[in-house]
């Protein structure tokens, strides 16, 4: 029997198998990783509106006990052998350079160009809901799920952050509901944080991991490393329930899902009325802002009109792009 090599190993998990399949893969991850910026949309969503939704999950799902086991026992070329390694460095190369260089770009845009910047998303996500759609086999248990899907992401969408309780049982609980949403399409981890109450509470710990934590009478670094725990339980969970619902009831999750695209298009409404600000943490959140219809139809309505347009070109672009490559 030929000896496995650590480049056998590597090489024989999926992803992709030429230089040209691995950068297609990272612009799919350069996209997810813009979205993940945007207040109120997934990079869920991209995943699935590019075609890798599916195969996403099941590299997460790759990381089980058998993994572990081969990890302890020192067995590191069988366990790289079982991960979908290669699939999820081509993508989350191209989430972090996204992170790290738009980052800045979208904070700018939201802030300065927030009509012009969500009608190019509010365009995109509206392409993404036919484009996902057509792969539904259309029947009354898909129409109920996507009906469903709506009014559960509209609902939440618009909740208002509550105030909850700091002790480490929390927080754990918040990384599992976090990491959740974050692979849903149409809802923001950050988000559901932010309703939570933990938003501000957790990016504190982050920009001073090795300092007291005054709140809870514990060092950040603890909070850090429970919230990370509480993400990587949700992540094994959650992945591990959507494969099964994929592989069980396809047509019907897809359904559900592009009911939460549709549902979260709530939030990323264009025009906005005047926001209601509360004071969360000693910073001002916005806890509710009423969607409206534009004052005027000059220049800045076409513009953004002509964005909600190169928002659904992007989409079926992309959508034959993935046709084309898998």
């Amino acid at each position: 029997m030929e000896k496995l090599s650590f480049k056998k190993a590597f090489m024989s998990s999926p992803g992709p198998n030429s230089w040209k399949e691995a950068f297609i893969l990272a612009l799919k991850g350069l996209c997810m990783g813009g979205a993940d910026i945007i207040p109120g949309v997934s990079g869920g969503t991209i995943a699935l509106i590019a075609g890798i939704y599916e195969k996403l999950i099941a590299a997460i799902k790759s990381f089980d006990v058998s993994v572990l086991k081969d990890l302890l026992s020192f067995k590191w070329k069988e366990a790289l052998s079982r991960t979908h390694l290669r699939f999820l460095i081509a993508l989350f190369s191209g989430i972090a350079v996204a992170i790290v260089s738009l980052a800045r770009l979208m904070n700018y845009l939201l802030k300065f160009h927030p009509e012009q910047t969500y009608s190019l998303f509010y365009g995109l996500i509206a392409a993404s809901i036919y484009v996902v759609g057509k792969k539904v086999k259309w029947k009354v248990p898909e129409i109920t799920a996507i009906l469903l899907g709506t009014a559960a992401a509209y609902l939440l969408v618009g909740l208002i952050p509550v105030s909850t309780p700091d002790e480490l049982w929390f927080i754990f609980l918040s990384g599992v509901i976090a990491i959740c949403a974050m692979i849903l399409p149409g809802i923001s981890g950050a988000f559901i944080l932010l309703i939570l109450g933990k938003y501000e509470f957790i990016t504190g710990t982050l920009k001073a991991p090795f300092s007291a934590n005054e709140v809870v009478g514990t060092n950040n670094m603890l909070i850090i490393l429970v919230f990370c725990l509480g993400c990587a339980l949700g992540l094994a969970g959650f992945s591990r329930f959507l494969n099964w619902l994929l592989s069980k009831w396809h047509s019907v999750t897809l359904a559900f899902l592009t009911g939460l695209m549709a549902g979260s298009m709530r939030k990323i409404w264009p025009w906005k009325g005047e926001a209601v600000v509360e004071m969360i943490r000693g910073k001002e959140h916005i806890v509710s802002q009423a969607n409206v219809f534009p004052e005027n139809f000059g220049l800045s309505f076409i513009i953004c009109i002509v964005l909600m347009l190169v928002g659904v070109v992007l989409i079926v672009a992309l959508d034959r792009i993935s046709e084309k490559h898998g």
